[in-house]
């Protein structure tokens, strides 16, 4: 009936002619609101503050744009006046919403992004007249199909955002044996009355039923976003969508700018450095700049690649000769270094495959899920103290800190803020500085990964970061690395990099390690290497030297 309604309301306001020309944005905005669903008491209820922690990330791209942030509930009225746009990230089902925050979207003149959930709190209350203001209406939610079952595993949702061309299919998953599905299927569904009034810019389709309904859509200075696109992100996901619009949203415009950038991983004491130098000399004589990420201390508290011998190499050892060689080499051929933690695995613990430096995380227990027992601001700095010490005892200089498999806790991401002008990485945000993610319910805090396609000038916790975000090419030899056990080609990296020129300032960012160019692992690492540069190139994207970033 709400159908039904909608429709006639519309139908009479168009033969009374009260439909009033939609609003021309104003300058760009230089201040901004984020409104985010935040139920603690709830299970799930802490996702709309990851959610806002994400989109906050990516505000981060903008400079000179400030940005606030508080669950909807505590809105008091005014902020959306306030504010040159406000975002809304409606990611509880039916969330209580302020009533002067309502009354603050429908009148105000500045820009209103609204997100997923709750819009019929606007569009299906008579007294805010929402298919007169906007020229659309909402229908309601719309999910999966039908219920899946293992005789049909799939039956299809509206997963298919198509935006420049591209088709950006949102994840899924359905699990046979526990009768469960990993996706987010949901999204708010709207159909337009007046196209002189609300414009649909992006569609998303079912691909089952061939289905289309507006993914964004704008109506003057609102604008309407149908699902939350921070949910199960990938690099050819509607995420991208979010990441570019955001210009048109905010009115800043970047121009259409792609820039590559290569570096190579987990470069430490035992390396092999025959390898280095056929990278450095292939990518001198492309004239492509590089970077290696160092790990200055080497250890291997077992003893496992040492003849059960416990192994500790310092940057300025005698047993470093090679690596130091290595650099030097690289360095005079392009090349600068990124420091990429202290020892790249934490104390005599395995964390969570041997304990040796490169294989394990260091600033966070991933076999425990949890901070590490040494967590502090105190504890941290000290690992990067001792890092640049060594760093320093060979008269190396770094330009930027790559966190150990990207991922430490909030107070040692803030210590890297401090100590670094800048950061080459992706990241885990938590709803916590203390996250306890092994809490049972509504007690559990949420973490949540993120990627970035362009520069973050000053992310969640003060970092700047330059992007990675095409990934890595991986082998699976799991019969002599257990933990190697999947393979993501250079047509996977390739293929990012088509999504990634969707966004119009997007990096084609990617890393390699060295090691698979070692013959006795039998794979064509060089080979694809090249294949990727050669790639990257071809699409247009312009080399560039990290250290000249951001």
């Amino acid at each position: 009936m709400k159908k039904i309604c909608i429709c006639f309301v519309f139908v009479a306001l168009l033969a009374t002619g009260l439909i009033r020309p939609a609003p021309v944005l104003a300058d760009p905005a230089r201040t901004a609101l984020v409104l985010y669903d935040y139920r603690p008491e709830e299970l799930y209820g802490k996702l709309g503050f990851a959610y806002a922690i994400m989109l906050r990330n990516l505000l981060g791209h903008f400079q000179g744009l400030d940005v606030d942030m508080m669950p909807v509930q505590d809105y008091t009225g005014g902020g959306v006046n306030s504010h040159d746009i406000t975002f809304y990230l409606g990611s509880y089902y039916d969330n209580p919403l302020p009533a002067v925050f309502l009354q603050d979207v429908v009148n105000t003149g500045n820009r209103v992004v609204w997100f997923k959930y709750n819009l019929w709190k606007l569009a299906w209350d008579p007294q805010y007249n929402f298919a007169q203001r906007y020229g659309f209406g909402f229908w309601g939610v719309r999910g999966l199909n039908s219920d899946p079952s293992p005789e049909n595993p799939e039956p299809g949702f509206f997963d298919t955002v198509v935006y420049k061309n591209m088709s950006m299919v949102k994840y899924y998953i359905y699990d046979a044996a526990s009768d469960s599905v990993y996706a987010d299927p949901e999204m708010g569904a709207t159909a337009i009355f007046d196209p002189a009034r609300a414009v649909s810019l992006v569609p998303i389709r079912n691909a089952v039923t061939g289905e289309e309904l507006p993914y964004v859509l704008r109506s003057g200075n609102f604008w309407y976003v149908a699902d939350i696109p921070f949910s199960y992100i990938g690099p050819r996901d509607r995420y991208l969508v979010i990441c570019d619009i955001l210009h048109d949203m905010l009115d800043i415009q970047h121009g259409e700018q792609h820039r590559a950038l290569v570096r190579l991983e987990d470069v430490g004491a035992l390396v092999d450095r025959d390898t280095i130098r056929r990278l450095s000399n292939y990518l001198h004589s492309r004239n492509i700049p590089f970077s290696l990420a160092l790990m200055p201390f080497y250890r291997d508290p077992f003893g496992l690649y040492n003849g059960g011998v416990p192994q500790e190499i310092h940057l300025a050892d005698p047993e470093a000769a090679d690596l130091r060689w290595s650099i030097d080499y690289a360095l005079a051929r392009g090349g600068s270094l990124v420091m990429h933690g202290y020892t790249h695995q934490y104390d005599e613990t395995i964390n969570p495959h041997t304990g040796i430096t490169g294989d394990d995380y260091e600033f966070w227990n991933i076999m425990e899920n949890a901070p590490v027992a040494e967590d502090s601001t105190a504890w941290a700095d000290g690992r990067i103290t001792s890092a640049q010490a060594e760093f320093q005892s060979v008269g190396y200089t770094w330009f930027a800190w790559e966190t150990p498999h990207y991922h430490a806790s909030p107070l040692a991401y803030r210590v890297f803020a401090n100590r670094f002008p800048v950061t080459y990485q992706r990241a885990v945000y938590y709803t916590s500085d203390h996250p306890d993610l092994n809490a049972i319910g509504a007690d559990r805090d949420v973490a949540v990964g993120q990627f970035y396609p362009y520069i973050i000038y000053n992310d969640y916790y003060g970092q700047t970061i330059i992007p990675e975000n095409l990934g890595n090419i991986e082998y699976d030899i799991s019969e002599i690395d257990p933990s190697s056990n999947y393979n993501y080609t250079a047509e996977d990296i390739l293929t990012n990099a088509d999504y990634a020129l969707t966004v119009r300032d997007g990096f084609g960012s990617f890393f390699f390690h060295p090691f698979w160019l070692e013959a006795d692992l039998g794979v064509p690492g060089f080979q694809d290497f090249r294949r990727v540069i050669q790639g990257l190139t071809d699409r247009g994207f312009i080399w560039t030297d990290p250290t000249t970033l951001p």
